[in-house]
Parts: C-alpha cells; structure tokens; sequence
C-alpha cells in the first residue's frame, strides 16, 4: 500500500482502554509493515472536571463506581483484557487520579516534532506500568526529555496557557461529533470504530482497504 489513510485516534493517557486499543493496533500494524495508516492522536477527557491537581485514586473510583467493590467489579474486565494483551496495569502503585489537560498539551506539542505517538507511548508506560502522576509538569518534562524533545521548553510551555483552549476546543469538537467514550478511531475521515478492537479486527481492516483499492 502505498496510498496514506488518515486513522484519527481520540484517546486519553489516563483511560486503560485506550492503552490496551493501542496495543492491539500496535500488533496488528507490526504485522504489516506497508499498513497505509498516517495516525494523529487527538485530546478527549475523561474527566473534564477533575481539579488541575487531580485527586486521590481511590476516592475518585469509589466516586464514579460507587464504592469499593463496585470499582472493583468494573476494573475487573480491564485487568483480563490487559493480561491477554500482554500489558502490565499496575493498579496497588497508583495513587492519583491526574488531570490530563497538560498531558494532552504534551501530545499536541509531541506531534509538531513528529514524535505524537513515541508521548502517548511513554504517557501510558508512566501511567500504568510506572504509576507516575501524569498530571504533574515536573514529570510531563521528564517524559518530554525521554522522547527527545527540549525539556526546558515543555516546562515553560507547561507553566503558560499555551494551547490550553486549543485542546479543550477540540476536545469539545470530538463530543458535538457524537464521540461519548474511547478510544475512537476513525478511518479515512468517514468510518469510526470504537473501543479497544483485537489485532484481528484491524488486520480485516487493513484487507479491507488493500481489496478496495
């Protein structure tokens, strides 16, 4: 394949389906190196109303569940799933739950230097394998330095409004297109699928698009 297809990805680095929907993709693009996918990542929050500092990760679970047992019971197929993906959540390690506002900033100023996918990445590995407040600018600069770009510069970035209503626009733009959980992947601009879709769905995709060509 030659032809670029366009697969726009609305994510959030603190959603484990989302982290898990990569993983699969992930795989399913390994297997095909001439995949004709141009992927951009863009913002959706979760929790668009979470304070700037975030909260305890307990209290918030327990909040939106409704209790203990009852987060527990909806993390449940989370925990399966990562497994089958290969995926380490280290859940008894995170103590908050960030506002992801700055971390999306961090993507958006990621993908100016062709490095959008390699944040994502490292914002997921910070997040669920290493249990890092993702919220925090200290930590988003650290991340920043780990995937080459200038950490100084994200850290002044970070401590201005820079694209702050830029990414909450879009954000807004993504739910007026009918877009209510993620991930979302849409397709060539036309076709979304969502949710976290096994390696296999993809590589029938990819066919898809080889046979229609």
């Amino acid at each position: 394949m030659t032809d670029t297809i366009k697969l726009d990805i609305m994510s959030d680095p603190i959603c484990p389906w989302c982290y898990i929907g990569k993983a699969h993709l992930d795989r399913a693009l390994a297997s095909e190196p001439d995949h004709p996918f141009l992927i951009e990542w863009h913002p959706f929050q979760l929790n668009p109303d979470m304070p700037a500092e975030g909260m305890d990760r307990r209290a918030y679970l327990e909040g939106k569940f409704g209790g203990k047992e009852a987060a527990v019971k909806a993390y449940a197929p989370v925990v399966e799933h990562a497994q089958k993906a290969g995926l380490t959540i280290n859940f008894e390690a995170m103590k908050r739950t960030p506002n992801t506002l700055d971390a999306h900033r961090l993507i958006h100023w990621a993908g100016i230097e062709g490095r959008q996918t390699a944040a994502v990445s490292s914002l997921f590995k910070a997040y669920f394998v290493d249990a890092r407040d993702i919220g925090n600018a200290e930590v988003l600069a650290d991340i920043a330095d780990g995937i080459d770009l200038d950490a100084s510069v994200i850290s002044r970035l970070l401590a201005s409004d820079s694209d702050v209503q830029d990414i909450r626009d879009r954000d807004a733009h993504s739910r007026k297109m009918g877009i209510n959980s993620v991930p979302t992947f849409i397709i060539g601009g036309k076709h979304a699928v969502p949710g976290a879709q096994p390696p296999e769905l993809w590589k029938q995709v990819l066919a898809d698009l080889r046979n229609a060509k």
